[in-house]
């Protein structure tokens, strides 16, 4: 047998390669394709880009033609530089220079020397082009905005770079790529997949038919339309009433987890990016330091959470048993935990319990209770790994895995995280008291404020958030649809509600009630500081308003980040209660609300720590008018969040 067996293989893998030699030689001819190469010019047909819709149909982003003029530098004879040049618009130098690019691409394959030109130069490109040679012209499709918001849910187009070119071999040199926002994350969705001609050419390089007759040709497929989980005309209103103003907005419907708005400021008119000037333009936003308006303060601005972040402090002591709804403690203006430390609360009835704690918004009943949380374990490492893995279950502290392509984690502490500070240890419950009212070293960002809401609204569930709703011929990707439960109990839940219903009634909501509307939300008031001068200054609080409506089978949750905006109420609670009713009714009745909200100019303040007196301009500031219109130039530098007393937490 082992006689047989050697040669038995020997003849078998020879039968094998003469096999598969026989077919790469006789039959399939695709290598001889690539050997021809030099005789056959390839043609590219790129299909239009998938359009977006919003929620409900609205189309809100659609294509227009452009037109990319393509070198092949090796193919360049008798050219009239200077009159191509004028033609083009471009310089002799700049001529010299692209071209030499192009040759250290391919000196055989296309590269593009003047990208999107518009339907009137081209035609007058296209009257000359045949005494041009080693020059064509590549059609493509730009994008077509039909509004003028929601630039960071977009993204934009760009052309592919170098590393890009070098990762993914569907792309060439001037190809168009999706950046940023919904046109990076669905990029193989929208932009379709290109045909390709080959044509044959002769001796003298003339073109003289298909090759093969189309053998190896193939038809370009347009891209899939895609609706967005966004309301259209929340997202406008929204962006509306943050003008002049800085922070983030984001509203999610709690069933589905589908992101109904999401509001970054200052933003810009997605339209300045494209065509010709979209590098100018998105130069001067990219290096605009003081309003950053390609900061998504969304998804990347971390703050400290404040009097929001209670809630979850009251759902942890119900869930580990250190209080109950009838757990009192007695607020005198605040209480003393320790030699020399005093946390402040501001005025009302001194015995509080979990309903009046967290309508009244009381520092001293949840420090109470998550002093008791900590003090619950022998080991307050222990104790803070169980409180941090609660908050986990509600997505913090984590990347959230939502469908755009930027974000931030927030920050929730560890026993690793204290033993880190204190090498030495002999940290406890007293050192870390100012995590129970969203201070200390917790950070959350508006996305991940949002989803706590629409988790509470849900009784202790949530969808990963997402901004995609429905794809043209393809299901969504099931992680969206997938429910992710939390640590508490859902009996722990309706108390806690109930609480957030009667701030609207009886607490620091009061004024922001819609008639008609059950809004069940918690206002906020972070203290921040920053440096000026060398000098540590206080600023204006950071206004903050989390909210979720109707209180009985909940529609929309948000979050609402006005920095410097002040007292909870102030700025981001309007804000919240107007965003609810347009979304639920569709039209405003609290006017009075509305009307100061868009008469709010924060331009002052900010003004502060650009270092100008208000309303000043800055030497970053666009010409175009565009710019000008949605770019606050005043908006200073985002501030890295600091760790502050406890004195303001309503």
């Amino acid at each position: 047998m082992r006689k047989v067996l050697l040669p038995a293989l020997i003849i078998l893998a020879a039968v094998v390669l003469l096999t598969r030699i026989f077919f790469l030689q006789v039959i399939d001819d695709s290598f001889k394709l690539k050997s021809e190469n030099n005789a056959i010019k390839i043609k590219y047909d790129y299909p239009e880009r998938g359009y977006m819709y919003d929620r409900f149909g609205k189309l809100l982003v659609a294509n227009q033609p452009s037109y990319d003029i393509m070198v092949v530098p090796r193919e360049i004879k008798n050219l009239d530089t200077l009159e191509f040049c004028q033609l083009l618009n471009v310089t002799k130098e700049d001529f010299i220079k692209k071209v030499a690019k192009a040759k250290i691409y391919s000196p055989r394959l296309p590269s593009v020397f003047v990208s999107q030109l518009n339907k009137s130069e081209f035609a007058a490109f296209q009257e000359k082009i045949r005494k041009f040679e080693g020059f064509y012209v590549q059609k493509r499709s730009l994008r077509d905005y039909e509004v003028d918001y929601g630039a960071n849910i977009f993204g934009s187009i760009t052309q592919v770079n170098e590393s890009q070119l070098k990762k993914n071999p569907y792309y060439n040199s001037g190809d168009l790529i999706g950046r940023q926002g919904v046109e990076e994350s669905y990029e193989e969705v929208l932009r379709g997949v290109k045909g390709v001609k080959y044509i044959q050419k002769d001796k003298y390089n003339r073109e003289i038919g298909s090759y093969k007759e189309g053998k190896y040709d193939t038809i370009a497929v347009q891209g899939e339309d895609i609706n967005l989980s966004i309301d259209a005309e929340l997202q406008r209103y929204g962006e509306q009433l943050m003008i002049n103003k800085r922070g983030g907005i984001v509203a999610i419907e709690p069933k589905t987890g589908e992101i109904l708005a999401l509001v970054t400021a200052p933003s810009y008119d997605p339209g300045i990016l494209v065509g010709r000037q979209r590098s100018k333009n998105y130069t001067l936003l990219y290096h605009d330091s003081i309003a950053k308006p390609l900061y998504d303060r969304g998804l990347l601005a971390e703050y400290p959470p404040g009097s929001p972040f209670k809630i979850l402090t009251g759902l942890i002591g119900l869930q580990e048993g250190v209080i109950d709804e009838k757990t009192t403690f007695v607020c005198h203006h605040g209480f003393s935990y320790g030699r020399g430390r005093f946390m402040k609360c501001h005025s009302h009835p001194a015995s509080q319990q979990l309903n009046n704690g967290i309508y009244n918004s009381c520092n001293t009943y949840f420090a109470q209770t998550y002093m008791l949380t900590i003090n619950k374990y022998k080991n307050p490492g222990k104790a803070v790994d169980v409180w941090s893995n609660h908050l986990k279950s509600f997505g913090l502290g984590t990347f959230m895995g939502y469908d755009l392509p930027t974000g931030k984690r927030g920050n929730i502490p560890t026993s690793k995280t204290y033993d880190k500070i204190y090498p030495s240890g002999g940290w406890r419950s007293t050192t870390i008291v100012s995590n129970s009212i969203g201070q200390g070293e917790v950070l959350m960002t508006p996305i991940q404020l949002a989803n706590m809401m629409a988790t509470i609204a849900n009784q202790g569930h949530y969808y990963t958030p997402h901004i995609i709703k429905k794809i043209e011929g393809e299901k969504i990707d099931k992680k969206y649809t997938t429910r992710h439960e939390t640590s508490i109990d859902k009996k722990y839940f309706p108390p806690v509600i109930q609480g957030l219903y009667d701030v609207f009634n009886f607490g620091t909501g009061r004024s922001l009630k819609v008639s008609g509307i059950e809004i069940c939300g918690k206002t906020g008031t972070a203290e921040n500081f920053a440096k000026i001068n060398g000098k540590r200054t206080q600023l204006e609080d950071h206004s903050i308003f989390v909210a979720f409506a109707p209180k009985d089978n909940p529609k929309i949750a948000i979050a609402v980040m006005v920095e410097n905006g002040g007292y909870g109420a102030a700025i981001a609670g309007p804000i919240a209660s107007l965003m609810i009713e347009q979304y639920l009714r569709k039209r405003i009745t609290r006017t009075d609300l509305e009307t100061r909200i868009l008469n709010s100019n924060l331009k002052p303040r900010y003004a502060i720590l650009g270092g100008m007196e208000a309303g000043s301009a800055v030497e970053s500031t666009p010409k175009d008018p565009r710019l000008q219109a949605k770019i606050i130039a005043t908006t200073p530098p985002v501030q890295k969040p600091v760790k502050v007393d406890t004195t303001k937490q309503n």
